[in-house]
């Protein structure tokens, strides 16, 4: 029998429609048409512009045989045109994958025929490694696709056109879509993004529109971002479809901020030509800013707030961010949950703490996200949350609605990922006793040197403190007593000297003993092109027991 809520009280479209960000689109584009949207150089698109482009990009895909849940690829730098891409694809309901611009050839063939994509967006600076792509994927793996060049003005570089169609053309020859829709069911798939195997095959994150509409929202509740923000694409787009953030961006009608290289002066200029007001990045990108010349940031006079994510942040880089007056927000999350998906959300009180407890508060991982329904750290043999006591460790785990549908065609590593009802990052943490959460390494950086447990994070944060160090990353090394030891690699700054033996004394000056590292070496450290240290690759070369993942 049912009961009187459950009859002549239907859905329907007139109360009832899936969540998808590309409305976001729409409704900027409806109400705030005459706003800009873009800045690329000499570019410039109001929202109704930007808008009217994503449909004529989505009516042409439409024409080349693109449907629902069919995979369009891109390989395209942070530029108008991957912006279009994220509101186009989705709209069609086809399914955008992102490629990695450092990628080499075979990866990229492998990714594009894993995902069966139909469709390629590739920008004229990446023909040579696309070429060889292209290749790989009709000769080893069977299958053509429809390439699309972008010609992007700001690029004057060599690269020849690869496909039948030019963005830009294309674009003129199709009238735009009446309206960029989106799914009728909200758990289609949005976007397929693939993590950076190590070993074997990399994994095919798949999301859906559902999560990423409300990790669009939770950013900007998150962050309190307001209407109108000026967000500098510091931040790869390609990356976990730069965190959700160009759904974010669309749903505040703010101006997307495009740049092609992030280096610092470039980062500067454009915070100063443009009054960019946010932007998101790698810890290593905040530390360009921090090392800048001071000269390079006069003029910046508006608060520029960032968002900090994609590694454990070092107290020197958090502490370097305040004293320059750049106000930073500690996110954490993989590509598994959208990108960030917990905040060490920030509390009245601690603005009355000293500056090294503040950044102590804002170095943690944190809480969950409003939208995200379950955050802990858990013990993974017995899935029983471990005690809030800041010491007892266990494995971050989320659960709810900002949480992929699971790994393309890979039912054996999505059961894993979910055993127990949660999602298992493989992140070792504690929860302290507010039940903010703090990462203590990841399970295969830790070090464990005659029995006792080394967070190779704590041994990185006493490096950072030294004046001198740039960057840095510690792992294994084997010991015939110790079983293994800290092993150090250390970029210092410009113009910058400290010998090994001043390093290592620093660190005793805030370490125990068996936590400082044996040796010191200044080495350049690997990493991916979103700043994230490579570690594997520095295990490799120190040989620890661990150095396959």
């Amino acid at each position: 029998m049912t009961g009187i809520y459950e009859r002549d009280l239907d859905r329907n479209r007139a109360n009832f429609a899936a969540l998808t960000p590309v409305g976001f689109v729409e409704r900027s584009a409806e109400v705030f048409g005459d706003l800009p949207a873009v800045i690329h150089g000499a570019r410039r698109h109001t929202w109704a512009q930007l808008r009217e482009r994503s449909a004529r990009l989505a009516a042409a895909l439409r024409a080349l045989g693109v449907g629902r849940l069919d995979t369009v690829s891109a390989m395209l730098t942070n530029t108008p045109e991957m912006v279009e891409a994220h509101y186009a694809v989705p709209a069609i309901n086809a399914v955008l994958n992102t490629l990695n611009t450092r990628l080499d050839a075979p990866l990229l063939a492998w990714q594009m025929n894993h995902c069966e994509a139909k469709v390629l967006l590739t920008d004229r600076e990446f023909a040579p490694v696309m070429r060889e792509a292209l290749r790989l994927l009709r000769e080893q793996h069977g299958r053509d696709v429809v390439v699309i060049d972008v010609c992007d003005g700001e690029y004057t570089g060599p690269g020849e056109r690869l496909g039948a169609h030019e963005y830009e053309a294309l674009l003129a020859a199709h009238a735009p879509l009446p309206r960029l829709d989106g799914p009728a069911d909200e758990w289609d798939a949005i976007a397929v993004s693939y993590t950076s195997g190590t070993t074997g095959d990399p994994k095919g994150v798949v999301t859906h529109h559902r999560g990423a509409y409300l990790n669009a929202v939770c950013n900007a509740v998150t962050w309190t971002m307001p209407q109108f923000p000026k967000y500098l694409w510091t931040l790869p787009m390609f990356h976990c479809n730069g965190w959700c953030f160009p759904w974010t961006v669309a749903m505040q009608a703010g101006v997307h901020v495009c740049l092609r290289k992030v280096e610092a002066k470039a980062i500067l200029d454009a915070m100063r030509e443009h009054g960019v007001d946010h932007y998101c990045a790698a810890p290593i990108v905040h530390n360009l800013i921090v090392n800048a010349d001071p000269a390079l940031r006069e003029g910046i006079g508006q608060r520029v707030r960032g968002m900090v994510a994609g590694a454990a942040p070092p107290a020197a880089m958090i502490e370097g961010m305040a004293r320059i007056g750049f106000d930073i927000t500690h996110v954490y999350g993989l590509t598994e949950v959208y990108g960030p998906a917990a905040v060490a959300a920030k509390r009245e009180s601690w603005a009355r703490e000293s500056l090294s407890e503040q950044t102590r508060l804002n170095g943690r991982q944190g809480v969950r996200y409003v939208l995200q329904e379950g955050m802990t750290v858990m013990d993974p043999a017995t899935m029983a949350e471990v005690p809030a006591d800041g010491r007892t460790m266990g494995e971050i785990m989320f659960r709810g609605n900002i949480v992929m549908k699971g790994y393309l065609k890979n039912p054996a590593a999505t059961a894993k990922a979910f055993e127990g009802g949660w999602f298992h990052t493989g992140d070792l943490a504690v929860l302290e006793p507010d039940r903010y959460v703090k990462i203590r390494d990841r399970s295969k950086d830790v070090i464990i040197s005659g029995g006792e447990n080394i967070s190779s994070i704590e041994v990185e944060d006493a490096l950072y403190r030294h004046p001198a160090v740039m960057a840095c990353a510690v792992v294994a090394t084997p010991d015939p007593k110790w079983g293994e030891t800290p092993v150090a690699y250390v970029e210092l700054k410009p113009g910058a000297a400290a010998p090994a033996d001043e390093l290592i004394a620093h660190c005793r000056g805030l370490l125990a003993g068996y936590k400082v590292p044996r040796e010191i070496r200044f080495e350049e450290i690997p990493k991916t092109s979103t700043g994230k240290i490579q570690k594997f690759q520095l295990r490799e070369r120190a040989k620890s027991a661990s150095a396959i993942e």
